[in-house]
This record gives C-alpha cells, structure tokens and sequence, in this order.
C-alpha cells in the first residue's frame, strides 16, 4: 500500500518513515494504542496520533494489536 491508496475513510498522519492511518467510525476504543504508546497516541491531544514521537517500528507493532482495524500503517522505504 503506497500513500496514494489510502483507503476511503482512512485520516493520513505522516512522519519520517511512516504514515499512520486511522478511521474514526469503525474505531472500538479499545485503548492498546494509547497503552501502547502514549507519546504517540494521545486522547488529550489534537491531532491525537504524532508518529514523529516514535520510531516507525515501534509504531506498526503497536498499531498491530489494534483489534478493529480502525488504525493502520505504511511504512515508507529508505531511499
């Protein structure tokens, strides 16, 4: 999945070797992210997601466990 096939629905957040992806309504508030990293996922914060407050793998483990599908990542290749 390229940043160009965002798919409908989906927010784009992007940092330095990844774009997190989050759809609101299908999110089932289960809290792993935030648990996860809060540095990265914030309720308290707008926007909520900074994915330059973690490295991208870090992230996409974190995103990994998120049991709705409602985030989800691309991690952008070195050049």
């Amino acid at each position: 999945m390229s940043v160009s096939d965002i798919p409908e629905g989906y927010k784009a957040y992007d940092a330095e070797g990844i774009s997190v992806l989050w759809n609101p309504p299908i999110c089932q508030h289960s809290g792993n992210c935030v648990r996860g990293n809060g540095d990265v996922f914030s309720k308290n914060r707008r926007p909520w997601i900074d994915p330059a407050a973690a490295d991208a793998e870090e992230i996409a483990a974190i995103i990994d466990t998120c049991p709705s599908g409602a985030l989800k990542y691309i991690l952008h290749k070195e050049s």
